[in-house]
C-alpha cells in the first residue's frame, strides 16, 4: 500500500515521468517541476522509501533515478507511467523545462572542455590515433555482451561510448565534478543504459561481484596508489568478469608530471601483472601500441579475467 500511495500523487508521478529521461539532481527536478527544492525533496524521500526511485549521493549533490533492477517497484512505476498521457500540457511543460536545463548543462560542459582541450590534445598527439587504440581495447575485452560495465575514472565517458553496443548497463564514476558534467553531456543519448556518479577508485560505489566488465582507461598514472585501485576493480568483478586496463608504458616525458598532474610516468608489465594477481585477475594478455615517432608514448592494454 505504501508503494501505491507513493506512486499515486500528481507531483510524484510528474517526477517519475522526468526520471524516465535519466538520472537528475534534486535542483534540476525542482526547476523542471516549478516547485521549491524542499518540497520536491519531501516527495523524493517518499518515492525512495517506497522503492520507486534510487538515491545516489554525489558530494553535496544528490541524484535520483528509476531503479536499475527489475523489481516489483520498478514494474509498478512502469505501469503507472504507461497510463500517463504524454500530450498532457503539464507533462509537456515539465519536459520543456528539463530540455532547457540540459541545454544549459551541456553549454557549461562544452565551455570547460574548450578551456582544457589544448592540453588534452597535446597529450593525445604523443601516441597513436584514438581509433587504433579503441579497436585494440575492444579486441582485448572480447565480444561480450556484458550485462554490467563499470568504468573507473569515467572522464569524458569515452569508454562507455566505445562499449555501448556490447553492454546492457554501464556505470561510470569519477572524482572530478567538471569531468562528470562533461560525461553526462556526452552520454546524454545513452541515458537509458548509462549512469554517471561521483566515486573514488579506492572506494568504488559499486557492490562487490556486481560487474561483468571493468575498464580503467588512462587513470592509473594520476593515482598515488594505483595498485590499490586495481585491487578494488577486481573486487567489483563477478567470477569470470573481464578487467581491461589502458595506460602508458614506462616513459621519460617529465613535463607530463609537471604540467598535467601525472604522478607516474607509465607502468611496466611486471608491475601491472603483480597488481592483477593480487586482485585475483588471471590469464593476463598484454597489448603494446607503439608509435612510430621518437619521444612519443607507447600505450599498453592489459586484459584478464576474474579467476
Amino acid at each position: 500500500m505504501t508503494t501505491l500511495r507513493a506512486a499515486g500523487e500528481t507531483t510524484r508521478l510528474r517526477a517519475l515521468a522526468l526520471l524516465t529521461e535519466g538520472e537528475l539532481a534534486v535542483g534540476e527536478l525542482a526547476q523542471a517541476l516549478g516547485q521549491s527544492q524542499p518540497r520536491v525533496s519531501r516527495h523524493l524521500k517518499l518515492l525512495t522509501e517506497a522503492g520507486l526511485v534510487e538515491r545516489v549521493p554525489e558530494g553535496a549533490w544528490v541524484f535520483y533515478r528509476l531503479p536499475r533492477a527489475d523489481t516489483v517497484e520498478r514494474r509498478l512505476a512502469n505501469a503507472a507511467l504507461a497510463m500517463l498521457d504524454p500530450a498532457d500540457p503539464v507533462l509537456e511543460r515539465d519536459a520543456e523545462r528539463l530540455g532547457a536545463i540540459r541545454a544549459a548543462r551541456e553549454a557549461a560542459a562544452a565551455s570547460y572542455f574548450e578551456r582544457n582541450a589544448a592540453d588534452w590534445d597535446r597529450v593525445r598527439a604523443l601516441h597513436l590515433p584514438e581509433a587504433d587504440i579503441d579497436s585494440a581495447i575492444l579486441a582485448a575485452a572480447g565480444p561480450g555482451p556484458f550485462p554490467l560495465m563499470v568504468d573507473v575514472g569515467v572522464g569524458q565517458g569515452r569508454m562507455i561510448q566505445l562499449f555501448a553496443d556490447r553492454v546492457r548497463r554501464a556505470e561510470g564514476f569519477d572524482t572530478s565534478r567538471q569531468m562528470l558534467a562533461i560525461a553526462r553531456a556526452s552520454l546524454d543519448q545513452l541515458r537509458a543504459k548509462a549512469a554517471i556518479r561521483f566515486g573514488d577508485a579506492y572506494a568504488p560505489p559499486i557492490e562487490a561481484g556486481a560487474a561483468d566488465l571493468v575498464t580503467i582507461h588512462q587513470v592509473l598514472h594520476f593515482l598515488s596508489d594505483p595498485g590499490r585501485a586495481v585491487v578494488e576493480a577486481g573486487r567489483m568483478l563477478a567470477n569470470g568478469g573481464r578487467l581491461v586496463i589502458v595506460d602508458f608504458a614506462r616513459h621519460t616525458l617529465e613535463f607530463l608530471r609537471e604540467e598535467h598532474a601525472h604522478r607516474r610516468l607509465g607502468f611496466s608489465d611486471d608491475e601491472i601483472a603483480a597488481w592483477c594477481a593480487e586482485a585475483g585477475i588471471a590469464n593476463i594478455v598484454m597489448t603494446t601500441l607503439a608509435p612510430k615517432k621518437r619521444d612519443a608514448l607507447t600505450v599498453k592494454i592489459w586484459a584478464g579475467e576474474k579467476a
